[in-house]
C-alpha cells in the first residue's frame, strides 16, 4: 500500500477516531517488557522471541504461539500476578491528553487487546478520559490482527469502518484496522515506520499524529 504524507494525502472527512491504547495513549512498553521477561525466564523461553510476539495481541494469543505446551488461561493468571507490581508504571504518552482534548467533539473509541479492568484502572491513574465506546480483548472472538475489534468499534459508534481514522503502533493492530477498511496512522513509538508499512500515514509522535488527524 502506498505511503502518504499530510501534504499529498488530500482532505478527507472522518466520522470517528479509533485509538489503540498501549504504545498510543499509554506508555506501557517498559512495564510490559519486565513482565514478559520474567514470565519467559520462568519458562526458560527465548525472551526476545516472546517479546516480539506480544505487541498488539492478547496475552493468551501470544502464549499459544510461543508456548503451545502451556495452558493460556493458567499463564494469563500468572502474567496478571506479575503485573500487580507494575501498578503506577503506565503513564500517558506525551501528547495523549492534548490529542484527546482536541478531538473537537468527534466520536472516538479505544480499541485494545488489553482487558477492561486493567485498562480502565490505568486510564484513571493517568488522568485520561475514557470514551463511551471501549473495545477490549475479551469483547471479540478473534483479536488483532483480525479486524473484528475495529469492525465492532465502528458498529457501536454507528459509523462505517471506512469512515474511521485509526492510530496504531503495532503491526498486528495496523493489519487489523487496514483489513477492517479504516484509514490508519502508524505511530512509530514501539516499532519503526518500516514495520508499519501497511499504514496509510505515519507519525513519530502523537503531536504529529494530531496534525495528521486535523487534516483528515
Amino acid at each position: 500500500m502506498p505511503l502518504a504524507t499530510v501534504c499529498d494525502y488530500g482532505l478527507m472527512v472522518f466520522a470517528a477516531v479509533l485509538l489503540d491504547v498501549d504504545g498510543v495513549l499509554l506508555d506501557s512498553t517498559a512495564a510490559h517488557r519486565r513482565v514478559w521477561t520474567a514470565w519467559a525466564a520462568n519458562h526458560r523461553l527465548d525472551v526476545e522471541f516472546v517479546w516480539k510476539s506480544t505487541f498488539g495481541r492478547r496475552p493468551e494469543d501470544t502464549i499459544r504461539d510461543v508456548a503451545p505446551h502451556l495452558d493460556p488461561a493458567v499463564e494469563r493468571i500468572a502474567l496478571d500476578g506479575l503485573l500487580v507490581s507494575e501498578r503506577g508504571s503506565f503513564p500517558p504518552l506525551p501528547g495523549a491528553s492534548d490529542l484527546l482534548a482536541r478531538l473537537y467533539g468527534r466520536p472516538w473509541a479505544i480499541v485494545t487487546s488489553g482487558s477492561r479492568e486493567t485498562t480502565q484502572e490505568r486510564f484513571h491513574a493517568a488522568a485520561l478520559p475514557l470514551p463511551e465506546v471501549q473495545i477490549y480483548g475479551e469483547d471479540v472472538d478473534q483479536a488483532k490482527p483480525a479486524p473484528d475489534c475495529y469492525l465492532l468499534a465502528a458498529e457501536r459508534l454507528g459509523v462505517l469502518p471506512t469512515e474511521c481514522a485509526v492510530i496504531e503502533d503495532a503491526p498486528a493492530g495496523v493489519e487489523a484496522a487496514v483489513v477492517a477498511g479504516c484509514t490508519v496512522i502508524g505511530l512509530s513509538t514501539t516499532h519503526a515506520a518500516t514495520a508499519l508499512d501497511r499504514a496509510h500515514l505515519h507519525a513519530a509522535t502523537l503531536k504529529q499524529a494530531l496534525i495528521l488527524l486535523e487534516q483528515l
